[in-house]
């Protein structure tokens, strides 16, 4: 079972841009998503991104992420109103909590978790698109001149996670399939087999490395850095982005805020942002090419 967070060659404006391009587009947009806590804002971040993982090819990707997005966002939620009971708009008052003493739901505190969970929502699925469309190996090549073995670590990580995630939809299969006479698996049996294995998998991809000479250091092949047609596109967008956000700052933008009232700001500048945010997300969109006059006629003829 391959994990969706997995990366698949898949022909593509992103997959074929250099790794520096595809991380300023896709970092552009996590900056964007950790800079601002306007609501509009973060939503047109998280839609930027899902827009250009179904243009990618990344739809596995990106529905995974989603739903461990919303899922997190959730659980941030509920945490966010039984801790914090500011707000002027109490919804419920539950009595005292141990450890916790006087729980009052507030309808800011609500609001503030969600704003929260939707940040974390979308800088999710920028990395799930990031995953599902950079290709690792490219990466290692294009780090290893700077940080070897943090490049190494790195694209490891990057290969071994949908793998354990792989290995954890098996075991969670194989405990379904035993029978109802079994006794049922639980959540720490299943995290105890999978650690086992992924400590099993790391011993014998160290004694690889090491049996491959990776402990060595060995001298530094000179290498002709091959540059994608889209690098410009990708990189021109992302420091417009960057640009626009830190100028969307300075006019007020993010003019949000929770406590004691839910006040937020949709002026302006808030829409352009959203809609430039909204704009970049079909920046994977692969150009037809234009069809030369004559040609069909030329081919004809040629026939």
């Amino acid at each position: 079972m391959r994990s969706p967070f997995a990366y698949t060659p898949r022909p593509g404006p992103l997959q074929e841009a250099s790794p520096g391009a595809a991380v300023v587009y896709l970092g552009a947009l996590v900056a964007v998503t950790f800079l601002y806590s306007n609501p509009a804002v973060l939503a047109a971040a998280a839609a930027a991104a899902v827009l250009a993982g179904l243009i990618a090819g990344a739809r596995e990707a990106v529905r995974a992420a989603l739903w461990l997005g919303l899922t997190l966002a959730l659980l941030i939620v509920v945490v966010n109103a039984l801790v914090v009971d500011r707000g002027q708009t109490v919804l419920l008052r539950l009595g005292e909590w141990p450890l916790l003493g006087r729980v009052d739901v507030t309808a800011e505190a609500l609001v503030a978790g969600a704003v929260i969970g939707l940040r974390a929502t979308a800088a999710m699925v920028a990395f799930g698109v990031y995953s599902a469309c950079v290709d690792p190996d490219r990466v290692l090549r294009a780090l290893r001149p700077v940080a070897g073995r943090s490049a190494l670590t790195a694209t490891l990580i990057s290969r071994l996670v949908p793998v354990a995630a792989a290995d954890a939809a098996r075991l969670r299969d194989a405990g379904h399939l035993r029978g109802p006479a079994a006794a049922p698996l639980g959540r720490a049996a299943l995290a105890r087999r999978l650690l086992a294995g992924s400590l099993d998998r790391a011993v014998d991809v160290a004694a690889t490395l090491e049996l491959r000479g990776y402990s060595m250091d060995s001298p530094r092949a000179k290498r002709a850095r091959f540059r994608s047609r889209y690098d410009r596109r990708f990189y021109a967008i992302g420091l417009t982005l960057l640009l626009a956000a830190v100028a969307g700052m300075a006019l007020g933008a993010n003019d949000v805020g929770f406590y004691p009232t839910v006040e937020v700001g949709i002026d302006g500048p808030t829409l352009a942002l959203c809609a430039l945010l909204v704009a970049t997300g079909f920046a994977p969109l692969r150009r037809r090419p234009r069809r030369v006059a004559g040609r069909a006629f030329q081919e004809a003829s040629n026939a």
